[in-house]
């Protein structure tokens, strides 16, 4: 039953908070504030918030260390997709593991920066903006709504 309740609530404040960042990137001016790796980062703020990994120097340092690496890739690395891919994940992997702020939602963000051939303004819009919003919701519903101690 816990299991359930657990689940449950963790699914619903998902919902809320990835809601929140879709209606500002679609029914607003202000830019894009969804980052695909922030669904994954919902297990890990709303299922395990306890986990080192869930909390917020990880999961801001962990989302911007690992954008930075994949535009690093992306803009000063000339060697084909298929080798600036892993390269990137696997020096981002490292990064935050050697810089503890490991969030292993953040890994698959070289992927998406190369992928999408993103620019530098995409740090600010959604990595910097969209993982202030995740942390702050997540304070607020952990600690206020569900009584947990979090931050950790």
């Amino acid at each position: 039953m816990v299991n359930l309740k657990k689940s449950f609530l963790a699914g619903i404040f998902s919902i809320i908070t990835i809601s929140i960042l879709t209606v500002l990137t679609y029914k607003t001016e202000y830019g894009i504030f969804l980052l695909a790796s922030f669904g994954s980062s919902m297990v890990l703020l709303y299922g395990y918030p306890e986990s080192p990994f869930a909390q917020p120097k990880n999961v801001f340092f962990g989302h911007l260390i690992t954008a930075l690496v994949g535009l690093f890739f992306l803009n000063f690395v000339t060697l084909p997709i298929y080798i600036i891919i892993p390269l990137a994940v696997g020096f981002g992997v490292g990064l935050m593991i050697f810089l503890n702020v490991t969030h292993p939602p953040a890994g698959g963000n070289p992927i998406i920066v190369i992928i999408g051939s993103v620019s530098f303004d995409y740090l600010l819009s959604p990595v910097i903006t969209g993982s202030i919003i995740i942390i702050v919701f997540a304070i607020i519903i952990n600690r206020f709504i569900l009584k947990k101690s979090y931050p950790s």
